[in-house]
């Protein structure tokens, strides 16, 4: 009886224990993700203003609602609240595109393997923001180098101004962390001096290889692609080699610097004065000649050839609501970027711009035309069915990557948990292995039950058992073999019950079989019956 109550101990110690560390779990992802405020996210639209200006509702509304060349079509748009690890798992990988803005939760080398799988395997657009080091890990699988400065990129050089809201003059603060760019589409572009719209860029193929838009930045860091991707070779005689495309397609000034020290000085010695390659805000990667599977034709699937892409932009400022939007930069004080022209000697894209469009018309213009360029629209492979309803692709908010409301965090928090752990192979087996070891635990403290007994009872469910006995016995081994005897020669019960005894026996042959079969005063023993029984067997084999 005490090692009974033991064992019992154990057992209710053991699911007391389960119980009290996932009590603990909820309380502190909820402790912890509390009065953190949900920023950069495409879903938010009832926060107080000076939140709402950051969320990433107007490029939700913004893609759903047109493109560039199909102004009353959008795309579907979806979002993923667990981990981009399921993008392989997604259909139509090469028509559907990742939006990662604003990581605030760092992303893990098997998430990182997943998104590099999906852009070089599968065919996958991907768009990665950030000005900090939780984007790196994937950065690293394609050779990219976010830069790090506590005191971030300052741009003496091209910054822009802003209005002061309260006076509606020029700010008097030149903040050179508002740093503007002129940024091409598809390549990089040197003479960047043609200005083209989005629904302009989006019509003509040329149009989209030489034109530039303004791009507006707000305390971006920089980036920079120093090798090859991971696993890659650029020797195109190696076994290792990967065609791939990289273009920078947007750049600070030659005067742009690292503010490694936070004292916002070009001179002092710990600061970086970033070189050409090394001051990118765009950069672009593109993996071409990937096969999938889709419709060249409508009705008919085969195998077609698309292009893996993937972008890095160095701050996630440029997709927020009031940089995306122009009447949103206007409420924020962003009316004119060129206010400075005729005051200070500093020059503003409008006089790099000699042909074409100079005005900025929001960060959206931009990213519109490169979201959609790096769609596989204009593939000659794919059925116009297709490449005519944008609705047929697929744009995918990463929501996993943002600080949630204490209620729903800790659920999201086991999702990702459950879709990370069945996603590795290793930790597939570790999962089994500690199943195995929990199931022997519970097993070992289940108390031992009182000796009993089975008997295998033939007759039907509640009639009271009855012993058989010899005559019966004997007879149901006649019975048995009778029917063999049928079977065997392919008769029914009615031209069996019409053969003659001597027809039986000629089918029948062994004596002994035979005895059995006509005899009725022959009685026999257990073993005698049980000698029949095997006899029974393997006659007629």
């Amino acid at each position: 009886m005490a090692e009974n109550k033991n064992k019992i101990k154990l057992e209710s110690a053991l699911f007391a224990g389960f119980i009290v560390t996932l009590f603990l779990s909820f309380i502190l992802i909820s402790v912890f993700s509390s009065g953190k405020d949900t920023l950069y996210s495409a879903y938010v639209e009832d926060e107080s203003k000076n939140l709402q200006w950051r969320q990433l509702n107007l490029m939700a509304s913004d893609l759903e609602e047109s493109t560039p060349r199909y102004l009353d079509l959008g795309y579907n748009v979806a979002n993923t609240m667990s981990t981009p690890m399921l993008v392989n798992d997604w259909k139509e990988p090469h028509r559907t595109m990742l939006l990662i803005v604003a990581p605030e939760k760092p992303i893990t080398i098997t998430e990182a393997d997943a998104v590099y799988d999906f852009v070089t395997k599968k065919g996958g657009k991907v768009i990665i923001a950030s000005n900090n080091s939780n984007a790196q890990v994937v950065a690293d699988k394609f050779g990219v180098q976010y830069k790090d400065a506590y005191g971030g990129l300052l741009d003496g050089e091209n910054f822009y101004s802003v209005k002061n809201l309260s006076n509606g003059e020029m700010s008097k603060n030149k903040d050179q962390q508002n740093i503007w760019a002129l940024a091409s589409i598809q390549k990089e572009v040197q003479e960047k001096n043609k200005g083209c719209t989005s629904e302009q860029s989006a019509q003509y193929e040329e149009g989209i290889n030489s034109c530039v838009m303004p791009v507006m930045f707000d305390m971006p860091t920089a980036i920079q692609v120093l090798t090859s991707g991971e696993g890659e070779s650029d020797d195109q005689t190696s076994k290792d080699y990967v065609e791939r495309n990289v273009n920078i397609l947007a750049s600070a000034s030659p005067s742009a610097f690292l503010d490694n020290a936070g004292d916002r000085n070009i001179d002092s010695p710990e600061n970086q004065i970033l070189g050409p390659g090394e001051n990118g805000l765009i950069i672009r990667i593109d993996y071409p000649n990937q096969k999938a599977i889709d419709m060249p034709e409508l009705g008919t699937y085969d195998e077609i050839d698309v292009t893996g892409s993937i972008v890095f932009v160095a701050g996630q400022s440029a997709f927020a609501n009031y940089l995306w939007d122009s009447e949103e930069a206007t409420n924020t004080g962003r009316e004119s970027f060129c206010l400075h022209l005729g005051l200070d000697p500093r020059p503003c894209w409008t006089s790099q711009i000699m042909s074409g469009p100079d005005e900025w018309q929001g960060n959206s213009a931009y990213f519109e035309t490169l979201i959609f360029d790096m769609m596989e629209f204009d593939n000659q492979e794919l059925s116009n069915v297709i490449t005519s309803n944008p609705d047929q692709f697929n744009i995918v908010f990463d929501e996993s990557r943002h600080s949630s409301s204490p209620l729903v965090e800790p659920f999201s928090e086991t999702i990702s948990t459950i879709v990370l752990l069945t996603s590795d192979v290793w930790l597939k087996w570790l999962i089994l292995l500690n199943m195995i070891a929990l199931l022997a635990i519970s097993v070992m403290v289940v108390p031992d039950k009182e000796n009993w007994r089975h008997v295998f009872d033939l007759t039907r469910f509640r009639e009271r058992p009855k012993k058989v006995l010899p005559d019966e016995h004997q007879q149901r081994i006649r019975e048995a073999l009778m029917g063999k005897v049928r079977l065997f020669h392919d008769l029914t019960r009615s031209e069996m019950t019409m053969k003659t005894p001597a027809e039986i026996q000629s089918m029948i042959k062994d004596p002994r079989l035979v005895e059995l079969a006509f005899s009725r005063n022959r009685t026999y023993t257990p073993d005698e019956l049980r000698e029949l029984m095997r006899t029974i067997r393997r006659w007629g084999k």
